[in-house]
C-alpha cells in the first residue's frame, strides 16, 4: 500500500485583512477570489474544500469560526479556508504556482503581516471531512508547540504514518506544470487586475 493510501491531507489557513473586506484596500483580493476558487478547481490533487456560508454550491464543514489571532483585530470574519488534497505535492504546487502564486505575491498589500503560522497541514482519513473547528484547533497548536505529527507545515512535513519526511520537490515542479495547462485563462485574467 502506497504512503498516504487511506488518508488525505487536510489545510486550514488564516489571515487578517488590513481593512474590510468591502473596502478599496482589499479591491485586489476580492478581484482574484473567483479565479482562486476556479483555480483551485481545476488543480491535481485537489479533493474538496468547505463552502461558506451565504455560498450555495459547496457544503459547509461545520460552523466557521476562528483562532484566538482574531481577537482584538475589530473583525468578526477575516480570510481563511479550509481543503482536503491527495498529498502535500498537489498542495504545495498548486500554493506556490500559477493563481494562487499571484495572489501571495500581492498579499501584502491586503493583509497584516502575521505573528502566526500562515496555514497548518494533518493527515486524516480519507472517507471524512475536517470541521472548521479541527483547522482552528491545530494551527493554535502549531504556533503553541511547533510542528508535530498532528499540526505541521511546508518547512517540516511529517508522512501519514506520524513521521518525518521530505517533499518530492521534482513531483510539485510536475504538477505545477500540469496544473499550468488548466489555469492558463485564468492567471492571463489575474495578471491583468489592479491590485
Amino acid at each position: 500500500m502506497p504512503a498516504g493510501a487511506g488518508k488525505h491531507l487536510a489545510m486550514y489557513n488564516f489571515g487578517l485583512h488590513v481593512a474590510a473586506y468591502e473596502s478599496p484596500e482589499v479591491e485586489g483580493f476580492r478581484l482574484r477570489e473567483a479565479a482562486n476558487f476556479e483555480a483551485v478547481a481545476r488543480a491535481h490533487g485537489f479533493i474538496g474544500r468547505s463552502g461558506y456560508g451565504g455560498e450555495a454550491d459547496a457544503p459547509r464543514w461545520g460552523e466557521q469560526v476562528f483562532p484566538r489571532f482574531i481577537e482584538g483585530s475589530g473583525f468578526a470574519t477575516a480570510p481563511s479556508s479550509l481543503s482536503l488534497w491527495a498529498d502535500i505535492e498537489s498542495l504545495m504546487a498548486f500554493s506556490y504556482s500559477g493563481v494562487h502564486a499571484d495572489a501571495l505575491k500581492h498579499a501584502r498589500h491586503w493583509n497584516v503581516r502575521q505573528s502566526w503560522p500562515p496555514l497548518v497541514l494533518w493527515w486524516v482519513d480519507a472517507d471524512g471531512v475536517p470541521a472548521w473547528k479541527d483547522g482552528v484547533e491545530r494551527l493554535e497548536h502549531l504556533h503553541d508547540n511547533g510542528p508535530s505529527a498532528d499540526a505541521f507545515s511546508f518547512k517540516h512535513p511529517y508522512c501519514p504514518d506520524g513521521n518525518p519526511t521530505e517533499i518530492d520537490r521534482g513531483r510539485v515542479k510536475e504538477i505545477a506544470a500540469l496544473n499550468a495547462t488548466g489555469q492558463g485563462d485564468l492567471l492571463a485574467h489575474v495578471r491583468m487586475l489592479k491590485v
